[in-house]
């Protein structure tokens, strides 16, 4: 064999070899990156595309409610496409976490701009977008200084005052949950009693309705997601209902998030903990949390003006993944109190 064609055999070789390490680099950059979210509103799908204009790559998102994302990711197993996770309550991102469908990450962006009760101790999700759920109330017939607690609703001065979302609601669940892990069943059973023997009318099936039998006089205290309240002064700027932060003197206004963690078998693993770090970003939180008149989860990033003009609280600052781990309990307490 001549020097010439040993060394163009090698050479061929070569490039072989270099052809297929470039198309396995080639596909590895193509893969898209795929969301499963329980957040619905335009502007997240518009940041999920602006993200991938700006990495150069394709961002696939799937929407449903949290439970059935859970269970497609159940039951795609190893075979699922879906690299992120993202939900709209702490109880969901908690059972992804049992049912072993996330996994942890360490990222020291994330670590510091998310608090640590926002996040998993185990990094297997983070807060994106915080709420809180307090007390709701009539401007035309209540003052501030006649609220304080949560379990003050149940005080015979607000009998027959009372509206509440129906206990069946996963907002309900989860602020039930917190107070089981705060003061425990029995009182925490007692008080939902109190609730519910003070309502003015049947439990209405979302916030908004609520919120407007406040406004229209047919009760005057309720409880809600502060960002349902943000929407409707948005839409109607002299609403006769405002925010009260509840037990201010105790440990604070629950709060829950919008979260999101990396799925166990993503196919894209690092671009999608550079997407959660992304959507933590100072830029990038204030646009997540406006679109639904939220608190940014990073504690550096100021809210809209109108979320703002609420004013300052104590948030309750238990880690909000407990809250999930209470949720079953607290689903069959609210059965047993009657609160439909």
């Amino acid at each position: 064999m001549t020097v010439r064609t040993a060394l163009s055999r090698h050479a061929g070789t070569l490039l072989v070899v270099a052809t297929l390490a470039f198309s396995g680099v080639a596909e590895a950059a193509g893969n898209p990156l795929v969301v499963y979210s329980a957040r619905k509103y335009q502007l997240v799908e518009q940041l999920f595309q602006e993200y991938g204009r700006e990495r150069g790559i394709e961002v696939k998102s799937v929407t449903d409610d949290g439970a059935p994302l859970i269970q497609r990711l159940m039951a795609e197993g190893a075979q699922s496409p879906a690299d992120v996770f993202i939900t709209v309550d702490a109880g969901d991102l908690w059972r992804a976490t049992e049912a072993g469908l996330l996994q942890p990450v360490r990222s020291p962006m994330l670590e510091a701009a998310i608090p640590a009760h926002l996040r998993d101790p185990d990094g297997q999700w983070f807060g994106l977008a915080v709420r809180a759920r307090t007390i709701a109330y009539s401007t035309a017939r209540v003052k501030p200084a006649e609220l304080s607690t949560y379990a003050a609703l149940g005080d015979p001065r607000w009998k027959g005052r009372l509206c509440l979302r129906s206990g069946k609601a996963v907002y309900n669940q989860s602020l039930v949950a917190m107070f089981i892990n705060d003061m425990g069943e029995q009182a925490t059973e007692r008080m939902v009693g109190a609730w519910i023997a003070n309502l003015a009318a049947e439990p209405f099936s979302n916030d908004t309705l609520m919120l407007k039998a406040i406004a229209a006089g047919q009760c005057d205290v309720g409880i809600t997601n502060s960002y349902y309240l943000g929407k409707l002064q948005h839409e109607q700027a002299d609403l006769p209902v405002q925010i009260f932060w509840a037990d201010q003197a105790g440990k604070g206004t629950h709060v829950n998030i919008s979260g999101g963690g990396v799925t166990k078998h993503a196919k894209n693993r690092e671009e999608a903990v550079r997407f959660l770090e992304w959507l933590a970003s100072p830029a990038i939180q204030q646009r997540l949390a406006a679109v639904n008149f939220e608190f940014p989860a990073n504690a550096g990033v100021d809210p809209l003006p109108e979320v703002k003009a609420w004013g300052p609280f104590k948030p309750n600052e238990v880690n909000v993944g407990l809250i999930g781990k209470a949720q079953p309990a607290a689903v069959m307490l609210i059965d047993r109190a009657g609160w439909r």
